[in-house]
């Protein structure tokens, strides 16, 4: 089996400020489809903003989706979304502590922290909009009041887009690495049999997990710092960088997830 995972805003989808190559989501839907490709979003959208990008950019649905940041599964097959029960039952079981009511009252007073529409939110799932200018001593009075006490991860980044801090809590048992760990158990596969290709701020934490990473050529400069000094600790930690130039390609944003899946071997260029 051959196995593509990606994120979506800014890696497959080309929906940031760089200029796109208009046919590289037609090559991208042909590629894995003629390819046999099994294919996974993992984004931090929810079911209805992912079936608005798939509208919107026109890309293919996925064999599952990893939404919500890693907090829900979901197969796509026949035309329905199902969850994954397996996986709620997984997290739960892992993060006992786990209590979106207690975190919410932890950090209620916080000056610079707005709680996110209900649309951005779910029982594994408490997000945030953090005022980035101040974002270092909001993040220091988060930690004072929640750090460690209910099996949770606080994970920040910043959009670019909007200028505006995002500050996701989730049970620790519930990430894009884990989820996506948990995708590949059920297929048998090991995680380096599995790419997956990111842009920005919580794609790190699967870029170096030990699957086969791709950074787009667009990918954020701290990302890219993060995953170089990752490398250099664990020098067998596989990741490609997309430089464009590849068929005629930029890339960009989906041309730089065709091109890194093509040097793992995951698509062949062109199709056969």
């Amino acid at each position: 089996m051959k196995a593509l995972a990606t994120d979506l805003d800014r890696t497959l989808l080309p929906n940031g400020r760089w200029e796109a190559d208009p046919q590289a989501i037609e090559l991208f839907n042909r590629l894995t489809r003629e390819q046999d490709t099994y294919v996974i979003y993992v984004t931090g959208r929810s079911l209805a903003l992912t079936e608005q990008a798939i509208a919107e950019f026109g890309i293919r649905h996925p064999h599952v989706l990893i939404g919500d940041v890693g907090t829900t599964i979901r197969e796509y097959r026949d035309g329905h979304w199902s969850f994954d029960d397996d996986w709620i039952a997984h997290v739960r079981a892992q993060s006992p502590r786990w209590d979106v009511a207690g975190i919410k009252n932890a950090v209620t007073e916080i000056d610079g922290l707005s709680e996110q529409p209900p649309e951005n939110l779910n029982p594994f799932k408490q997000s945030y909009f953090v005022d980035h200018d101040r974002s270092d001593a909001i993040l220091e009075l988060v930690d004072e009041r929640v750090k460690g006490h209910f099996d949770e991860s606080a994970i920040y980044s910043f959009d670019s887009q909007s200028g505006e801090g995002l500050l996701d809590f989730l049970p620790k048992s519930a990430n894009k690495q884990t989820a996506l760990e948990f995708v590949a158990a059920k297929l048998g596969l090991e995680k380096s049999a599995v790419v997956f290709c990111g842009d920005s701020g919580n794609d790190v934490f699967p870029l170096t997990a030990g699957f086969s990473g791709v950074l787009v050529r667009n990918a954020d400069e701290q990302l890219v710092s993060s995953v170089k000094q990752a490398q250099a600790a664990s020098p067998d930690l596989k990741v490609y960088f997309a430089q464009g130039g590849f068929q005629g390609l930029s890339g960009y944003y989906t041309s730089g997830v065709i091109e890194g899946a093509c040097h793992y071997g995951v698509l062949d260029f062109p199709a056969s």
